[in-house]
């Protein structure tokens, strides 16, 4: 079940590898990342805040504002399937967009709690193998090799493509863009927290509003 999203996580989780190696940090980070912080786009974020040194609740801010979806993917995730109080701990702190995806679309009936867990495990297993591989074959790699940070900036915007195509109307994609302006406009070195702020303020309104009319009109 969590072949096919796997075999995609590989040739990211190299991408890491490298960029962590090719930053100066120690090898090892890649296997750190991975294994505590296991979330795609804040790893790639992560590794240049501590090259930066950043703070600490700084660090924390980027970390709450980019992963925030994860509120409203656990509204929905099968987590009541999985019985064993470790495997539950371990099922929410896996629960990645991989993870959400398989679980959103399975079938109901097959999907157990051992499933789960196992699917999820597995998807670790993917990233964290990949990003090894990169940070031992990038200790071979010329430094001058250049757009691996870019490597899942390009999965998202294709992700987004499809995501628009496939969404009624615009008014997401728009207000997304939106905030970004108005997050350069403000603060170009603070732009990421300031947009995803703005972005996530946007999602909370529109829930509220869209319940609140749902009552209404029943």
């Amino acid at each position: 079940m969590s072949l096919p999203i796997g075999i995609s996580m590989i040739p990211l989780g190299i991408a890491l590898g490298i960029l962590v190696v090719q930053q100066g940090l120690n090898p090892l980070w890649a296997l750190v990342f991975t294994s505590l912080i296991y979330a795609g786009s804040l790893e790639f974020l992560a590794v240049g805040l501590v090259v930066a040194a950043t703070p600490l609740a700084y660090v924390a801010l980027t970390a709450l504002l980019v992963n925030f979806r994860h509120v409203f993917y656990a509204l929905s995730f099968p987590l009541h399937k999985v019985r064993r109080p470790v495997a539950r701990l371990y099922s929410m702190f896996a629960l990645t967009d991989e993870a959400y995806a398989i679980s959103a679309t399975a079938d109901p009936h097959a999907l157990t709690g051992r499933v789960i867990v196992y699917s999820q495990l597995y998807l670790q297993a993917y990233w964290v193998g990949g990003a090894v591989i990169g940070a031992t074959a990038g200790q071979w790699i010329p430094d001058d090799i250049v757009g691996l940070d870019f490597a899942l900036t390009a999965l998202f915007t294709v992700l987004s493509i499809e995501a628009i195509r496939a969404q009624k109307g615009l008014v997401v994609p728009l207000t997304a863009v939106t905030s970004a302006l108005v997050a350069h406009a403000i603060a170009p070195s603070h732009m990421l927290p300031i947009a995803m702020g703005l972005f996530v303020a946007f999602l909370v309104a529109r829930y509220h509003f869209t319940s609140r009319k749902r009552r209404t009109d029943a």
